[in-house]
């Protein structure tokens, strides 16, 4: 195994805060919250009004309206920043050998959107079952991977992971894996999330999950601050093309980064809850160090998961002190979704996409909205607070956990040949 280095070719992003991967970079870069007042529905009555949305999608700008209507959201967003992805890799699909090539694609919800309005139309009803027959192929979370398989021909390992919000970094950990056990070369991979209707934005809400800042939606997302007060929902889509070293070399490819290790666990502590010691969140990391043959003086970043959630929040930078001990105040930390907000399952691949753009801009981007400092948290920890810091990144880890006490970590590298 240990002879197959896997490295990242091609990128895709839709984005609340940018529709493709410059776009994302620039709004990571400059600090831009991509919260606003809810515009798919009207939100009046929820105790959260606002979300992060993509901006400025029509499905007509990418499919035609009988293709579009065949996807939900939440396919339609994964199918464009595959898109992406693929021409960023400067990928010729008739060149490749299609059984060497797969695609495993993460998602925590699937369609909901699509569940959500048929459902909704057979109870507002005579009773009469009048379902859409796309209902069923629209709704089911692996359906995204199908779409993307089928556009390109791709024959080799297709499936779908399901870990909450730790969906798109399991996705890639596994595509990872089937590149490292020589069962495939390249694969495309990472999230997709649509999460934002009245059932989204309700259930998250009974759950006490959502920030309730009604009065400042752009600064609701705050990681770290001590007025935080819960996660703001987002969605949108984040693609990776992740190729095997000497098959990206032979046709010349561009390469953004060596994808060097990867790591799961579990909290085995509680349904929605971080382990109170974060003992999951501690051993994810030891592992994916240990997997990626590093020590923890090499790590220059850590994209962390970061939701901006009581107790979330100091259970990771805790942990992260534990397990980097004196070198967690030499590192940068920072959380991304104080900008695009919690993608859910689509997080992992947004957040990838952050975490290896530091490393080749050399740049690490901000957690805004940092207002108040909470005692409860080291105050030494740099946690890249409110502006974007240069720095040589090199080696950064990227953080992503899930409801059900998934956790998952990744390290990319500033590719070396």
């Amino acid at each position: 195994m240990s002879s197959r280095r896997v490295v990242v070719t091609g990128l895709g992003a839709l984005t609340p805060i940018g529709n493709t991967v410059s776009e994302f970079w620039n709004g990571l870069a400059q600090g831009v919250s991509g919260s606003a007042y809810i515009t798919r529905f009207n939100a009046e009555k929820f105790r959260t009004r606002f979300a992060c949305e993509v901006k400025n999608y029509d499905p007509l700008n990418y499919f035609d309206r009988k293709e579009a209507r065949k996807m939900d959201f939440c396919t339609q967003f994964g199918m464009v920043t595959s898109a992406e992805a693929v021409q960023d890799a400067d990928l010729d699909v008739s060149t490749l050998k299609p059984d060497r090539a797969g695609v495993i694609w993460g998602s925590g919800i699937g369609g909901l959107i699509t569940f959500q309005e048929e459902v909704s139309n057979f109870a507002l009803g005579d009773g009469t079952p009048r379902y859409n027959p796309f209902f069923i192929p629209k709704m089911i979370a692996d359906i995204t991977a199908g779409h993307i398989s089928i556009k390109y021909g791709f024959r080799g390992p297709n499936f779908a992971t399901v870990s909450a919000c730790a969906s798109a970094t399991n996705a890639i950990i596994d595509a990872y894996t089937y590149i490292k056990l020589g069962k495939a070369d390249l694969m495309i991979t990472g999230g997709s999330e649509a999460a934002i209707c009245e059932a989204g934005v309700g259930g998250f809400g009974a759950m006490k999950a959502l920030s309730e800042r009604n009065d400042s939606p752009e600064t609701a997302s705050r990681p770290f601050d001590k007025d935080r007060d819960g996660f703001v929902l987002g969605e949108g889509s984040g693609a990776l093309i992740l190729e095997e070293l000497e098959h990206a070399k032979a046709r010349g490819a561009k390469i953004y980064a060596e994808l060097l290790g990867s790591a799961m666990s579990a909290d085995a502590y509680h349904i929605t809850a971080p382990h109170p010691e974060g003992v999951g969140v501690k051993q994810v990391m030891v592992s994916v160090l240990e997997d990626a043959g590093i020590l923890r003086e090499e790590v220059d970043y850590i994209n962390v998961h970061g939701t901006s959630t009581p107790l979330g929040d100091i259970s990771e930078v805790n942990a992260i002190k534990e397990v980097f001990g004196e070198h967690a105040f030499k590192l940068n930390i920072s959380s991304t979704k104080s900008m695009t907000g919690h993608l859910l399952g689509a997080a992992g691949g947004i957040e990838s996409i952050a975490t290896i753009l530091a490393i080749n801009h050399n740049l690490v981007p901000p957690t805004i909205n940092h207002f108040t400092d909470d005692e409860r948290i080291d105050h030494r920890l740099n946690l890249t607070f409110n502006k974007a810091q240069e720095k040589v990144v090199r080696t950064a880890i990227s953080n992503t956990f899930g409801f059900g006490g998934h956790n998952t970590s990744v390290v990319f590298r500033k590719y070396e040949a």
